[in-house]
């Protein structure tokens, strides 16, 4: 029997240009529970993501305009959203794109909803774990640009003061504490004018050579 209670992560985006499709295929989902945003063309569900991120997306591979892959692409490398392609085609060549482009799966049409729930389902939970490892990498990326920043003023302040890396960190803590600025945002102050000190003696010095 359908569940007509909707539940957290069931945000479906359905993206076809048959409005016939659409409307019957939506119905369905939302019958099952599914809360459904639709989109009859790849510009207005590119609008429609930004706008509130669906929990995944159902696209059309063969649209007028913005096809479903340049759809895909866009939610791949910029809005982090997973998805599967609906189509009426099975061919080899349009199931490797489908591929390259990072779908979660691939649905020929016609569609029954109750069939396709399954595959729904599992892309749903397959998306949540690549959302996840993506925001994990995220964080350890940014905490590893944050902690080469830090070592490199720490080093700079090592090299200046001739002192060893406990004391120059200490000493980077006690001027961030002093200044109530966090220590990887005046380390990047540091380094940043550092650079431009090294930039400006190497024109002098440049300019010293050239002349006569």
């Amino acid at each position: 029997m359908p569940n007509s209670t909707l539940s957290p992560g069931k945000r479906v985006l359905l993206v076809d240009d048959d409005r016939l499709i659409v409307t019957t295929l939506a119905r369905g989902l939302r019958n099952h529970g599914y809360a459904v945003k639709e989109a009859t063309s790849g510009g207005d569900a590119i609008a429609l993501a930004q706008q509130d991120a669906p929990e995944i997306a159902l696209l059309d591979v063969r649209m007028a305009g913005l096809s479903g892959l340049d759809v895909a692409r866009v939610f791949r490398d910029q809005l982090n959203i997973p998805f599967l392609f609906l189509s009426a085609y099975g061919d080899a060549d349009i199931v490797r794109q489908a591929a390259e482009c990072g779908a979660l799966g691939y649905l020929v049409k016609p569609l029954d909803v109750a069939q396709i729930i399954p595959a729904l389902e599992s892309a749903l939970a397959r998306g949540r774990d690549i959302r996840a490892l993506r925001e994990t990498e995220s964080q350890l990326n940014a905490a590893l640009a944050t902690s080469r920043e830090t070592s490199t003023a720490v080093g700079i302040l090592m090299a200046r003061d001739h002192i060893d890396r406990e004391s120059a960190f200490n000493q980077l803590r006690s001027h961030a504490r002093a200044q109530r600025r966090k220590i990887h945002e005046l380390s990047a102050e540091m380094i940043a004018a550092l650079e431009t000190m090294n930039a400006i003696s190497g024109e002098e010095k440049k300019g010293r050579s050239g002349s006569c």
